[in-house]
């Protein structure tokens, strides 16, 4: 399987495993899988950390590879995908990680039950 974490579920990988079902656990774990982290993401931590809503000190990019997960950046092709896509979720960045997911046939791994309203998979 290929899948994309959001950035919640990288966080908890990093901090908070405990957090996770023993499926979840097993998806993480499987070397069979490959497993993405967006720049999206990273964008995300860096903009929350710069007005405060979250401190992150440590560097992402460095904890990713260090956790194996791949980092993948984010392209025009898959910003076209935000014309169409439909309005149940408000969030930009979680928005940009759906269309990224969809057009790379992404599973993604998150909590949040919005995703559930779109046609990407989930887990």
């Amino acid at each position: 399987m290929r899948i994309l974490v959001d950035t919640h579920i990288f966080l908890w990988m990093l901090a908070s495993p405990e957090k996770f079902s023993e499926t979840r656990r097993y998806e993480l774990e499987s070397s069979t899988n490959e497993l993405y982290l967006s720049a999206i993401s990273i964008a995300e931590l860096m903009i929350k950390h710069s007005i405060r809503k979250l401190k992150v000190n440590f560097d992402p990019m460095e904890a990713a590879e260090k956790i194996g997960l791949e980092i993948l950046g984010f392209s025009g092709e898959e910003a076209m995908v935000l014309k169409d896509l439909p309005f149940h979720h408000k969030d930009p960045f979680d928005r940009m990680l759906i269309a990224q997911s969809l057009t790379n046939k992404l599973i993604l791994m998150s909590d949040d039950s919005k995703f559930l309203l779109y046609d990407c998979k989930t887990i």
